[in-house]
């Protein structure tokens, strides 16, 4: 049945080459970009092929520790993707792998589930109600950076948002869509922000949480070009700040923060790595309940904005 499995859904391992895609940059931070790309993939093969939680403890843990998180994204894509064949149940296989090995990696699996989202075309609300309240809207991130990655002349180029998401889910899927331009600039940090100022001023403000996102988690480049990044984000400082230290947190919950998750914290927050994921864990306190899924500001957004006032008010992020 895997194999079978595989055969319908799988993904050609050369729709991760950035060379496929038309992204350029310097060979090095390429190669270590579209190892993400090729280590996402393996992740949602094995999803695909065996979704019990033990075989992918074994498969997925096999994965160095920097790049275990982007494995467990691509399982997360995979079981959404099995699971959304029988619509009339929960989760179950998602939510099995998140109560096993996958709970280090929670932020990145919900990720995952955008993919499938975008694959699939499965509605937002369908998804979202079946997701933590609070962490389902990182499978819209998810979607953001599908889209702006293997539909970059459209949703980057263009700058078009799909029709279908409405409200909160516009914003959040452009929080994922500044998490592909590190990939799809190749984090050439003069051409991501270079490419953030042709968007809508509008849409900025989340494009710049994205980019510290994926500049902290992915990282590649030395200080003096974060330094560049936080100096060109101006008045979206905190927007830039607060990805990083959610990028901090996720690296640290999954036991593995590397020099690129601790120089990222430190520029873009001014902030140890340690506490910069402290603060994300502060400003869960007292949130609304619930998914808001109709509200322009769900819980997930006021989380997001406590951390932004947080970071400014140490002075860190201002």
């Amino acid at each position: 049945m895997g194999v079978l499995t595989r055969r319908i859904f799988g993904v050609d391992p050369s729709e991760g080459s950035f060379a496929k895609r038309g992204f350029h940059g310097a060979p090095e931070v390429r190669q270590r970009l579209e190892r993400v790309a090729t280590t996402f993939l393996d992740g949602y093969h094995a999803a695909l092929e065996d979704p019990s939680p033990e075989s992918l403890k074994v498969r997925l843990g096999a994965v160095s520790d920097e790049f275990r998180g982007w494995v467990y994204e691509g399982a997360g894509m995979g079981l959404t993707v099995l699971d959304a064949f029988t619509p009339w149940r929960p989760l179950r296989r998602f939510d099995a792998l998140l109560a096993d090995s996958g709970d280090s990696y929670t932020y990145l699996i919900h990720v995952g589930a955008g993919w499938a989202m975008a694959r699939l075309r499965l509605p937002t609300g369908w998804l979202l109600r079946r997701l933590d309240p609070l962490l389902g809207w990182l499978a819209l991130d998810g979607y953001g950076f599908h889209e702006g990655f293997f539909h970059h002349r459209r949703t980057v180029v263009e700058a078009r948002v799909p029709g279908r998401l409405e409200g909160y889910a516009r914003r959040a899927f452009d929080q994922g869509l500044g998490r592909s331009l590190w990939f799809s600039e190749a984090a050439d940090v003069e051409r991501v922000i270079a490419r953030l100022a042709t968007f809508a001023p509008s849409r900025h403000h989340d494009l710049w949480s994205g980019v510290g996102l994926a500049a902290t988690y992915a990282g590649g480049v030395p200080v003096e070009h974060l330094e560049r990044l936080r100096q060109a984000a101006g008045g979206h400082r905190p927007a830039l700040a607060q990805g990083a230290a959610f990028a901090a947190k996720a690296r640290l919950r999954g036991g593995f923060a590397d020099q690129n998750t601790a120089r990222g914290a430190q520029v873009l927050c001014g902030l140890s790595c340690e506490d910069a994921a402290a603060a994300t864990d502060h400003a869960l306190t007292d949130l609304p309940s619930g998914h808001g899924l109709t509200e322009e500001r769900p819980p997930f957004e006021h989380w997001r904005t406590k951390i932004q006032h947080t970071l400014t008010s140490a002075g860190v992020a201002a």
